[in-house]
C-alpha cells in the first residue's frame, strides 16, 4: 500500500470512528499519532540500547509543537474572552427584556411575536456567537408564549431554531475566528464581509416568518389583550431604553473597535468581557455561582476547541506529509471543473458532513483540504469562507442531526413532536440556499466593505 493510500484509508478511518461515537479531538490526536508513527519512522534513530527507543519519533515532536502553536495563537485568544461576553449576557436578564419589548413594539404585524422572537435571536446570536445558549434561552423564553397564543408548532419552532444559528455568522462570530486561524485569513475582513450576508439572511427569514403569517393568520394568530405584557406609556420607552440600547452599545463598540482598527478582536472581545459584567451588575444579576458558571462554561468550551486544533493539526500534517493533499488535490484537478461547479461540489460535501459532524471539526478539519484548490479556481479565501458560514446554518437545521432542533426539544413541552421541529425549520433551509445564490451572483454582498474598509 502506498502512503497516498495510508492517508486516504486515515482519513475514511477518523470519519467511521467518530460516526461510532468517540470523542474527536483525541481520536483526531490519535489517528495523528498512529499513522504519524508509521509515516515517520525511521529505524536509524531508533536506539535498541534505550529504554525509550520506541519513543525515538517525530510525530511525538509535532504533536508538543502543535500543542504549544495552538496555545500561543494571537487569534484563538479572543475565543474565550467572546465566549465569556456571551455567557455572561445570557445571564444578565437583559433578553427577555429585550423579547418583551420588541413584542410590544411589533404587536401590529403579521406573526408578531415570531418577528419579535426572530429579532431577539439574532441580536442575542450577535451577542453571544453560541448556537446552543440561544436556542435552549429563547426556547425557555419566547417559544411557550408562542404557544400559548395559539401559534402554529412547526411555525414558532423553525423561527427559534433558524434564528439561533445566525450566531454563526453574524459577528463576532467564533466560527469565523476558528476559520480565520485556520486559513490566516484576517479575522477584521471576515467580520466586514460576513454583516451584510448576516443581515441578508436575517432578511430573508423576517419575510418569511411575515409573509406566511399573512397568508395564512390561523399559523400566528393576533395577539390578544391577555397575550401582551401589561406596559404601556412611559414605562414601555424606559423598558426599551433598559433592554435595547445597553444591548446594542455594547456590540457595537466591540465590533466597531475592531472593524475600525481601533483594537484587535482579543482587545475588543476583552473590552466586551468587562461591559458584560457592568451589564449583569447593572441588572443584579451578577451572582457568584452565575460568575462561576460562566467561567466554567468558557473553559470548557475554549479547551475544546483548542484540542481540536491540536488533534486536526496533527492530523493534516501527517495525511498531507503521506500524501493525502496531493491525491485530493490530483483528483479534483482530474475532473476539470468549471470555478462554479467546485463551489457546488465543495459546498455539498461541506453541507453532507454537517449531518454528522459540528461545525468546528468542519473548518479545522475539512476545510483545509480544500485550501489548496482555492488558489487553482482562482476563489478568494475570504468569499470562500463566507459561503461556507451560510453553508453552516444547514448542519443545524438538516434532519437526522439537526442539534438546533434537539436543543429546542430537551426544553420544548412534551406534546411538542421532533418531526413537527424537523417541519419548522424546512423552509429556512430554502432561505440558506437562496441567499448562497444571491451570494454567488452578487460577491459584493460579502466583499463591498472588506475592499471599501481595506482594499485588496
Amino acid at each position: 500500500m502506498t502512503d497516498p493510500q495510508v492517508a486516504i484509508m486515515m482519513l475514511a478511518l477518523f470519519i467511521l470512528v467518530v460516526l461510532l461515537g468517540f470523542p474527536i479531538a483525541f481520536t483526531l490526536m490519535a489517528m495523528g499519532v498512529i499513522f504519524g508513527y508509521y509515516a515517520y519512522y525511521d529505524p536509524t534513530r531508533m536506539d535498541m540500547d534505550s529504554w525509550f527507543w520506541f519513543l525515538d519519533n517525530r510525530i511525538f515532536d509535532l504533536l508538543v509543537n502543535q500543542t504549544y502553536s495552538v496555545m500561543s495563537s494571537d487569534v484563538l485568544t479572543a475565543i474565550p474572552l467572546f465566549l465569556f461576553m456571551g455567557y455572561i449576557v445570557e445571564r444578565s436578564n437583559i433578553v427577555d427584556r429585550l423579547f418583551t419589548t420588541l413584542q410590544i413594539a411589533a404587536r401590529n404585524l403579521p406573526g408578531s411575536m415570531a418577528v419579535a422572537a426572530l429579532i431577539t435571536c439574532a441580536l442575542f446570536a450577535t451577542a453571544t456567537g453560541i448556537v446552543g445558549a440561544v436556542v435552549t434561552l429563547m426556547g425557555l423564553l419566547a417559544f411557550p408564549q408562542m404557544l400559548k397564543a395559539r401559534y402554529d408548532v412547526s411555525y414558532a419552532s423553525g423561527v427559534i431554531c433558524a434564528g439561533g444559528c445566525l450566531g454563526i455568522l453574524i459577528p463576532p462570530s467564533i466560527m469565523l475566528i476558528v476559520y480565520s486561524a485556520t486559513t490566516n485569513v484576517s479575522v477584521v475582513k471576515l467580520y466586514a464581509a460576513a454583516f451584510l450576508p448576516g443581515f441578508l439572511l436575517a432578511g430573508l427569514y423576517l419575510i418569511y416568518v411575515i409573509g406566511r403569517a399573512w397568508l395564512n393568520p390561523a399559523l400566528a394568530p393576533p395577539p390578544r389583550d391577555e397575550d401582551m405584557p401589561d406596559i404601556k406609556g412611559w414605562k414601555l420607552y424606559w423598558l426599551l431604553l433598559t433592554s435595547f440600547v445597553p444591548l446594542f452599545l455594547l456590540i457595537l463598540s466591540v465590533l466597531g473597535a475592531i472593524l475600525f482598527g481601533l483594537a484587535t478582536p482579543s482587545e475588543a472581545a476583552a473590552v466586551g468581557s468587562l461591559g458584560g459584567l457592568i451589564l449583569a451588575a447593572a441588572y443584579r444579576a451578577l451572582t457568584w455561582e452565575r460568575l462561576k458558571e460562566s467561567v466554567y462554561l468558557t473553559v470548557r468550551t475554549s479547551a475544546m476547541v483548542c484540542w481540536l486544533f491540536v488533534g486536526s493539526w496533527t492530523f493534516s500534517s501527517v495525511f498531507s506529509y503521506l500524501g493525502g493533499e496531493h491525491l485530493v488535490k490530483d483528483f479534483v484537478i482530474s475532473l476539470d471543473l468549471s470555478p462554479i461547479m467546485f463551489l457546488i461540489m465543495a459546498q455539498l460535501i461541506i453541507f453532507l458532513l454537517g449531518w454528522p459532524l459540528e461545525w468546528s471539526e468542519i473548518i479545522i478539519i475539512f476545510v483545509p483540504i480544500f485550501l489548496p484548490l482555492l488558489s487553482i479556481f482562482q476563489i478568494d479565501p475570504l468569499f470562500f469562507g463566507i459561503l461556507i458560514a451560510l453553508n453552516l446554518q444547514t448542519s443545524f437545521l438538516t434532519p437526522p442531526m439537526a442539534m438546533a432542533a434537539y436543543y429546542l426539544k430537551g426544553i420544548a413541552p412534551p406534546h411538542v413532536q421532533l418531526t413537527q421541529i424537523f417541519s419548522g425549520t424546512m423552509p429556512y433551509l430554502a432561505m440558506v440556499l437562496i441567499s448562497m445564490v444571491l451570494l454567488y451572483v452578487f460577491p459584493g454582498i460579502a466583499l463591498f466593505l472588506p475592499e471599501y474598509f481595506y482594499g485588496r
